[in-house]
């Protein structure tokens, strides 16, 4: 997953001061993504309520909806089961089975968040794999790009020596 970041920031839920029609995962998503979502990742921030499901299927269709790539959430989702048949995808710190909602609320979009102590800024670059995360600042998009292609550049001329290595020729030097 590689893509441009959107940000929702939740909070402690407060019936007496979040109200629902403000404060929904819906409004503040398309706030976030605003008319184009292509290639976007959804950046959920739980501010410490790492346990607790932000959204489930049924919400994160908007994603697939809106092209986006993917999203990272560093607390729970839910419906693995149909986020499996979305067209983006999706790393979050595990599967819930219970509804956040009455311990967290989507409270602010497309503001600076924390997740796992690394600081997000929206638009900032977001790439995720199998072994991780990492968030790159916009600035410096072009000279990690740069440095990525030189080091898998490397890489291809080592596993090409690899390749055309024998044995005889390692014992020997």
């Amino acid at each position: 997953m590689f893509g441009s970041a959107v940000t929702i920031s939740y909070f402690p839920t407060c019936n007496a001061r979040l109200d629902a029609e403000t404060y929904n995962f819906a409004d503040l998503f398309y706030r976030a993504v605003a008319d184009d979502g292509e290639g976007k990742v959804l950046v959920l921030a739980s501010n410490d309520h790492q346990d607790t499901s932000l959204a489930g299927g049924t919400k994160l269709a908007r994603l697939e909806k809106m092209g986006l790539a993917g999203i990272l959430a560093d607390g729970r989702l839910r419906d693995f089961d149909e986020l499996a048949h979305q067209d983006f995808a999706t790393y979050c710190r595990g599967e819930a089975t219970r509804w956040g909602g009455d311990v967290v609320t989507p409270y602010q979009a497309n503001v600076p968040v924390v997740f796992s102590r690394v600081g997000i800024h929206p638009g900032d670059f977001v790439f995720a794999d199998a072994s991780g995360a990492v968030v790159i600042p916009s600035v410096q998009l072009d000279q990690v790009v740069e440095e990525a292609m030189r080091v898998n550049a490397e890489d291809r001329a080592s596993i090409d020596n690899i390749a055309n290595e024998s044995p005889t020729s390692r014992s020997a030097r």
